[in-house]
């Protein structure tokens, strides 16, 4: 008999579900995407309700089109999109479309935090009041929604409210939980300070739970829904940052993950929470119950999503890479900054905007692709040079994501970053962090490092060349004015926008 755990990877525009093998095998995989709302400048929203419809349409199509027998699949678990609020009355019903993490209508919740704590609030939870946390979002909704402030219960974050709709139990795991900012990453419990000073009702904030802690069953409406058995059981899970490193094997100091999917991370496994990065790189537990820090751009793959979308719908992803592809190293002169909807790291500018700079009459399309994907490489650059300035310890990057789906990006990688890059044998990222966990929960494995050991493998290294090298330094080195120079014009536009309702 064939015995498999359900990786279940909630992203922000679709979900993925995954049946792995004991052997780390991927058996079958199915996808199911659902809408985002943006009411509003600055507003992304989700219906939480629309998760559990796709996952479930998702897990159907393993059960009934790729013929995995529901009797066989033993364990669940999952990886989440960080950070997004969902709201629930004291009967469980959700209040208010989820505010998600690339939502930044928060700025003044943020400055309000910052105003009262200052460096307390990073000591307390290794990370800095930005738009994307959990906590500003609370606030927000207290201050401008007070009608359903009032009604709210309990704050569960989108893949706990889709793991409490497939066992009826609520909670919140440790990864995701340092994502809220009202954890206190020193003794990984919920902040007493915090709560009382910004007036969260301790209440409101459920039982913290390990990644790999086993929750609960499937319940029988959930399995009737489905199609899985009761028997199976269901797994805590991890922010989608944590099962991406888990899923990429960074489970050892010295390594770094380069995660290019909606947004960007450069994440790396830390012993330790620590505080010299005095809260400009986030800190976050790790699944494994170390930490790992990370910095975020807030629109890596969104930026080249953006661009195709907007110039380049006649042509494939590989067709608009090959054209990249034919540009020279510095795009023939032109310079991108992928602040489209703001930048996280290592700025914290909800309000900065995007630009090419350099265009000129002799440019084609070919060379405004590649000055995105260069672009959104010197982003990471950027945080890179935050663990350099640190005197980090680093062996080799992993890239995941869209960075890691062709040899010409993971070669950028290579050599903007200068460090070796590996690419997986297949790659899966968050979703196979929720696997490793959900096989490691059942006990097929000792632990969580021993379980990714056996479901992760390298393919390539890429080693950076010293020519490209010398010319992205070069490159990179003017693209680090731009923010400063850009930055007061971006808000006049914003300004302007938004005098004119635009």
């Amino acid at each position: 008999m064939s015995e498999y755990v359900l990786g279940i990877d909630l992203g922000t525009s679709a979900v993925k579900v995954s049946a792995v093998d004991r052997q780390g095998k991927i058996a079958a995989q199915e996808s199911f995407d659902y809408p985002l709302h943006q009411p509003q400048t600055g507003y992304s929203e989700q219906n939480p309700n629309d998760w559990v419809m796709s996952t479930t349409v998702a897990i159907v199509r393993l059960i009934l089109n790729d013929h995995i027998n529901a009797a066989d699949i033993q364990g669940v678990s999952y990886s989440g999109q960080m950070h997004g609020l969902v709201l629930l009355d004291k009967d469980n019903q959700v209040l208010r479309p989820a505010i998600l993490w690339n939502d930044t209508r928060t700025t003044k919740q943020c400055q309000e935090i910052e105003e009262k704590l200052g460096k307390r609030f990073v000591e307390i939870t290794g990370n800095r009041p930005l738009e994307g946390f959990t906590l500003p979002k609370l606030l927000w909704v207290k201050e401008n929604e007070p009608d359903i402030w009032e009604k709210a219960t309990t704050c569960l974050l989108p893949k706990d409210y889709l793991r409490y709709r497939m066992t009826g139990k609520l909670g919140i795991d440790y990864t995701d939980a340092t994502g809220t900012t009202l954890l206190d990453i020193n003794i990984n419990q919920w902040s007493k300070e915090l709560c009382e000073q910004f007036e969260i009702p301790e209440a409101m904030l459920p039982e913290l739970i390990k990644s790999d802690e086993l929750v609960g069953n499937v319940t029988k409406e959930y399995a009737e829904f489905s199609g899985l058995s009761t028997a199976t059981k269901v797994f805590g899970g991890a922010a989608d940052n944590a099962a991406g490193a888990l899923g990429a094997g960074i489970t050892k100091p010295g390594q770094l993950l380069s995660s290019i999917g909606t947004s960007g991370v450069l994440l790396k496994y830390e012993e330790a929470p620590k505080t010299k990065y005095a809260g400009q790189l986030q800190m976050e537990d790790h699944p494994d119950g170390k930490y790992y820090s990370m910095g975020v751009t807030l629109a890596a793959g969104y930026s080249l999503s953006w661009f195709k979308k907007t110039f380049c719908q006649d042509q494939t992803f590989n067709e608009m890479t090959k054209a990249a592809e034919q540009s020279s190293i510095g795009a023939n002169g032109l310079i991108f900054t992928p602040y489209i909807v703001g930048e996280r790291t290592p700025y914290a500018d909800a309000n900065i905007r995007g630009s090419f700079i350099g265009v000129d009459a002799k440019q084609e399309r070919g060379d405004f692709a590649r000055a995105v994907m260069e672009g959104i490489v010197f982003s990471f650059a950027d945080l890179l040079s935050i663990y350099r300035k640190n005197n980090a310890q680093i062996k080799e990057i992993v890239s995941i994501g869209g960075g890691a789906k062709s040899d010409f990006w993971l070669q950028m990688q290579a050599d903007i970053f200068n460090l070796p890059v590996v690419k997986l044998q297949n790659e899966q990222g968050p979703g196979m962090g929720a696997a490793i966990l959900a096989a490691t929960g059942l006990g097929w494995y000792a632990s969580i490092a021993e379980a990714a050991d056996a479901f992760v493998d390298q393919e390539q290294r890429y080693l950076p060349k010293a020519e490209n090298v010398a010319k992205y330094a070069k490159v990179y080195a003017i693209y680090q004015q731009v923010y400063e120079q850009t930055k007061g014009l971006s808000y006049k536009l914003q300004d302007y926008k938004e005098a004119n309702n635009i």
